[in-house]
């Protein structure tokens, strides 16, 4: 029987806050462009540009678990897939993005 890599590559919002909150260690990184990241971020994510991932392929594969976001989901989805093609099997990506956390988890994060 062949498990699906991509099963559960997917967190919501309300998921990652949970962790955050019981103090799990994950590394949260940001997709986003860097003038994104300029006009608003989540405390205590690390930028690393889509772009970026494949140099950064080392320090994500000694992390246990990623979680990786973007504006709406689609880039750190593409990303987290990516990653888990490499072998980094606990690449996630939080569904909805930063717009998803601005309105379910902190609306002190503006949107854009």
């Amino acid at each position: 029987m062949t498990t699906d890599p991509l099963a559960n590559i997917e967190v919501s919002p309300q998921q990652v806050k949970q962790r955050r909150d019981r103090g799990e260690k994950f590394l949260f990184v940001d997709v986003r462009e860097p003038w994104e990241y300029d006009t608003i971020r989540i405390e205590g994510s690390k930028l690393i540009p889509m772009r970026e991932i494949p140099a950064n392929l080392a320090a994500l594969e000694s992390a246990e678990d990623v979680i990786l976001f973007c504006h709406h989901g689609v880039r750190s989805l593409d990303a987290a897939a990516w990653l888990r093609s490499q072998g980094v099997e606990g690449a996630r990506s939080m569904t909805g993005g930063i717009d998803r956390w601005s309105t379910e988890i902190d609306p002190l994060v503006p949107r854009y």
